[in-house]
């Protein structure tokens, strides 16, 4: 019986320890990735958060809104207060208290000097022997006539008077009113550009910080995205090296023999037919090797 002969080819015995080597190296760089925690490589812990700066600029924001409210409140409160003043009759708020006793005293001091005429007027008539008679009464009733016409027309223009001071106080008193809201107003704006101001220049700075951070967490992300593959990196790189080996180095051939096989086995595992069973039983057939392989 014939042994039947292999032949194999294996690559130098270094290079197969260096792929032995490979594989375990690649099948524990799998495993760490595989059950690697990913939230320390990609949680929020590498997103930076507000800066100070920005914290500071989002307080006075918030304590900002509405701090205009109280201006305008004062505002609307002149404004009423110069409405009032435009209404009729409006100016005798303004009126001075003291303006009927001197009316009453002009007057009064008037009728004196008016009365003063009298006596001179009986006397002129009695020098022109008309004393008593129909022309001292004309006279006499002139003069009332002329002397209450210009007692009318002093009172008319003292009243004038008190009448367009009181005017001319109500309207300085309602140019006021309206002068102190819109000062208000300017106030409210004032302060509302003032905090804008404040709160851009604390969240340009803030915003700048911000981003030198976040710089900083995506440096620290990246390297630790770079540890956690550095095990695959290497084992690959490891790998490919070992394949350049293996393309550059010859095998070596190893011859391998081992017996043939039974002919009874082989007829009966190759389906053949009761005479060719019969004829391998009784040696009618010459054994011949059924299988030579070559690697």
């Amino acid at each position: 019986m014939a042994d039947v002969s292999q032949t194999r080819i294996l690559p130098p015995e270094f290079i197969e320890a260096a792929g032995k080597n490979y594989l375990s190296d690649l099948s524990t760089a799998t495993g760490d990735y595989k059950t690697a925690d990913l939230s320390k490589v990609f949680g929020p812990q590498f997103v930076a958060g507000l800066d100070p700066l920005q914290q500071q600029a989002e307080g006075l924001a918030k304590a900002g809104i509405g701090a205009y409210q109280p201006y305008l409140s004062t505002a609307a409160a002149h404004q009423a207060t110069a409405a009032g003043y435009a209404a009729p009759g409006a100016y005798t708020q303004f009126q001075s208290p003291y303006q009927q006793d001197v009316i009453k005293a002009t007057m009064d001091d008037y009728d004196i000097q008016a009365a003063k005429g009298l006596p001179a007027l009986r006397a002129k008539a009695m020098g022109a022997g008309a004393f008593g008679g129909g022309r001292e009464g004309v006279q006499l009733a002139e003069y009332q006539a002329t002397s209450d016409k210009n007692r009318a027309s002093l009172l008319a223009q003292l009243n004038q008077q008190g009448f367009n001071q009181a005017q001319d106080l109500r309207q300085q008193a309602l140019q006021n009113q309206m002068g102190l809201g819109q000062g208000q107003l300017g106030l409210a704006g004032s302060e509302a550009g003032f905090l804008g101001q404040d709160v851009g220049a604390l969240s340009t700075l803030g915003a700048l910080n911000q981003q030198q951070q976040q710089q900083t967490l995506g440096a620290q992300q990246q390297l630790a995205q770079q540890q956690l593959a550095q095990p695959m990196t290497a084992a690959q790189n490891y790998g490919t090296g070992v394949t350049q080996l293996i393309a550059g180095y010859p095998g070596q051939t190893t011859q391998m023999s081992q017996p043939s096989a039974n002919p009874l086995m082989t007829a009966i595992g190759a389906g053949g037919t009761l005479a060719g069973i019969y004829g391998a039983m009784t040696g009618k057939f010459n054994a011949k090797p059924l299988l030579t392989n070559q690697f």
